[in-house]
């Protein structure tokens, strides 16, 4: 197979940073190609400066044979090379059509033909099977066909060569399959595709090759149907990696949480979350499988305190907290690690230790009579990141210069470490690599297994099904399915997932 695209020793720096180190990348027709790797790998750098969002400090780009100078995402596209980000780019009160030609338009006022536009749209959705209705706005498209529509614009705008940027990460398990189709659809059309993801499943399912980096540099790459995921994991990490996470079978104890009939308005006065009902015991993880935007971040947001309910009940440890403020649910044993642990999570600009005691500076031993006590605090700190193993220089470094694995290990150090009867965590592996994702789901299982209620909110199916004891489907802000470890058929909940129960 011919290559499409050669980058030949590609080198970013940015202050303090290496990002690329000579690194060299090649993409054939009608491939799926993966790049891989850690956190801080440099892989989104080398596909930022393809796209021309960035500009390398030296190397080379060579497309279709013809060495190129990219200076913007114009440029990109005038030489066939498109990008879906992870985050989607599109304005929610428009049209498919509208969103589509933003930019493109062929023609203006008069001469601007939008039924002559959206049976283009329909003739080229048909041909790569993308099913999308270019008059249909929108707010009114799931995850799934929105995340085509940012595709097809690519398609729209001639790309040859996609990037796609953790193209998963907010689908339902249906809505994954019928992106490999189309994908699939691409390459047999002579298009080319780079994947960035984490999800090793993934990859060995989708890919022809995969190209591994790590601190800039890359590692090698391998044709997918020469290795296995155990293999592809120590070369990312550059060591063994446990898969799965090893669980071993518990005893839940008694009930620690109960939510009973629970409503939750949304922000535009309709129900997010309707007649709701759980029980978390001690001792059990009880994960929350459904895509994104069905009502698990009203829910979390009413149990830990920053949203009010609209009717319904729920108690911790026996306690009525549904209409207490967030600091009374702390006092009774609530801890939450969020989704966005840069934004909700920590305080970038403190340091390690003074992160260590948010939730408890108010109690003693590390304050008293309003006075905050030093040494205990650091001491405590200590305990944390040597348990937890933090990875820093020491426990003054701010935190906002850890890693993201290990801003994670801290923030769940902390929230877990002292009188938390009821653990919720929200999407606790998102945006992490390998490595890290292996450490955070043992520390989860770990507090299991001491005894204390996990709630698990993610969008990762497999974490999930790999560390819940019992799993709930949400679909539109309601429970529509529940089973056991035990009783795990994939097929049901993701059909769940997507509604078709």
């Amino acid at each position: 197979m011919s290559n499409v695209l050669e980058m030949h020793n590609i080198t970013k720096r940015f202050p303090g940073v290496l990002a690329n180190d000579q690194a060299n990348f090649e993409l054939c027709k009608g491939e799926i190609h993966v790049l891989l790797g850690e956190n801080g790998a440099g892989k989104s750098t080398l596909m930022n400066i393809l796209y021309g969002l960035i500009q390398p400090d030296s190397g080379e780009i060579v497309i279709n044979g013809q060495t190129v100078k990219i200076n913007s995402p114009i440029d990109a596209l005038m030489h066939g090379v498109g990008m879906v980000h992870q985050n989607f780019m599109l304005v929610p009160n428009m049209t498919v059509a509208e969103n589509v030609i933003i930019g493109k338009e062929p023609g203006r006022g008069p001469f601007l033909n939008m039924a002559q536009v959206a049976q283009q749209i329909r003739q080229l959705s048909q041909e790569f099977g993308l099913d999308l209705d270019p008059d249909r706005y929108i707010w009114q498209l799931s995850a799934g066909e929105q995340q085509r529509v940012e595709i097809f614009k690519a398609l729209y705008r001639g790309a040859d060569i996609l990037i796609l940027d953790e193209p998963t990460s907010v689908l339902s398990p249906p809505e994954i399959e019928a992106l490999f189709k189309i994908l699939k659809s691409f390459v047999k059309a002579g298009k080319s595709i780079i994947l960035i993801t984490h999800k090793l499943n993934e990859i060995l399912n989708i890919s022809d090759r995969v190209t591994v980096m790590r601190r800039g540099q890359v590692q090698g790459t391998v044709n997918t149907d020469q290795i296995d995921k155990k293999q592809l994991a120590n070369m990312l990490v550059g060591r063994d990696v446990v898969f799965p996470v090893g669980r071993q079978q518990t005893a839940p104890g008694a009930v620690v949480a109960l939510l009973k009939d629970v409503q939750v308005p949304g922000d535009h006065g309709k129900a997010a979350v309707s007649n709701f009902n759980l029980d978390i015991r001690a001792g059990e993880i009880v994960g929350i499988a459904g895509v994104d935007g069905n009502g698990q971040a009203e829910l979390v947001e009413a149990i830990i305190g920053l949203r009010g309910i609209k009717s319904g009940s729920m108690t911790i440890g026996g306690e009525d907290i549904s209409h207490s403020p967030a600091w009374k649910r702390i006092d009774a044993g609530l801890r939450y690690v969020p989704a966005e642990r840069k934004k909700r999570g920590v305080a970038s600009d403190l340091s390690i230790a003074e992160n260590s005691i948010l939730k408890n500076y108010r109690a003693a031993p590390y304050s008293a009579h309003g006075i905050l006590k030093p040494e205990a605090i650091r001491q405590f700190a200590k305990k944390l990141v040597t348990q937890y193993d933090v990875r820093c220089s020491s426990i003054d470094t701010l935190v906002g210069t850890l890693s993201g694995g290990n801003m994670q290990k801290l923030l769940l150090a902390r929230e877990a470490a002292e009188n938390s009867c009821l653990l919720v965590v929200e999407h606790p592996t998102q945006g992490l690599d390998i490595g890290a994702i292996e450490s955070v789901r043992r520390m989860l299982l770990d507090k299991r297994d001491e005894g204390t209620a996990i709630l698990l909110i993610s969008a990762d199916l497999d974490e999930v099904l790999e560390l819940s004891d019992r799993i709930i489907v949400m679909y539109e802000g309601t429970a529509v399915y529940e089973c056991r470890q035990d009783e795990i058929d994939r097929e049901i909940i993701g059909l769940a997932m997507a509604g078709l129960n």
